[in-house]
């Protein structure tokens, strides 16, 4: 199951999710990008995203208005689904439009070879980015011990290039992969100090001691997060 979630009321750029890419929104374009994968769900806080998803005869769940992270709202809509414990649930976030079947394939299948582990809470992937890209703190950063077991995320560059010749940043994709059991651990979990900080929901998975799995992907694909990215999404939308 993939399950997209869509809050209407973006702080950074409200209205996001809805905005136009080629004449299609953006959360349908991303849904319509996966949905030869699994099945698909919109998890919404909004009568106007359901009211469009169903135009695209996509699936859409109304969520509540609360919910402080995009995790959090896959998982009422998981609960209101009925899933089952071990139901492998995709997280794929509403503005990723351009996002290759491969790298939710892989993301699949990691989660599914750690479906049973007691240990390993979410699953999630990285591509190398530049020294450049490093320095936007909109491109969150990931550093991985030798396993590619997540050792933290930060907005911040890390690691830090002391001698300034450091050139193979992992660049975190804001995907996830749960099972049902472990959505509903991490979403019961209470909200980590960490996590505020770097407004960063998977720092709350590392506060309590759980392991994040990753896995290296190749993707040209990229999240819209400003106005600015959303130009740049109609451009590359052109190619």
């Amino acid at each position: 199951m993939i399950i997209i979630p869509a809050r209407i009321g973006s702080s950074r750029f409200p209205n996001k999710v809805l905005a136009d890419i080629g004449g299609m929104p953006m959360v349908i374009r991303t849904a319509k990008a996966v949905e030869s994968i699994d099945n698909v769900v919109i998890a919404t806080d909004s009568q106007e995203v359901i009211n469009i998803a169903n135009q695209y005869n996509i699936q859409a769940i109304m969520t509540s208005t609360k919910h402080q992270s995009g995790t959090d709202r896959i998982y009422d809509a998981a609960q209101k689904l009925k899933l089952s414990n071990d139901e492998v649930i995709i997280n794929v976030q509403g503005d990723e439009p351009f996002i290759e079947t491969e790298v939710i394939e892989a993301i699949y299948h990691l989660t599914k070879k750690n479906k049973n582990s007691d240990t390993i809470i979410m699953n999630s992937c990285y591509k190398f980015i530049s020294h450049p890209e490093a320095d936007d703190p909109n491109i969150v950063k990931v550093v991985t011990d030798k396993n590619d077991i997540a050792l933290y995320f930060s907005r911040a560059k890390i690691p830090y290039p002391r001698d300034h010749h450091f050139n193979a940043y992992k660049g975190h994709l804001g995907i996830y992969g749960f099972t049902m059991k472990s959505l509903e651990h991490f979403c019961k979990s209470t909200q980590a100090p960490l996590e505020e900080i770097e407004k960063l929901e998977q720092l709350r998975a590392l506060y309590h001691g759980f392991k994040i799995a990753m896995v290296e992907v190749n993707t040209e694909s990229f999240g819209i997060d400003t106005p600015e990215d959303l130009e740049k999404a109609i451009r590359h939308h052109q190619l």
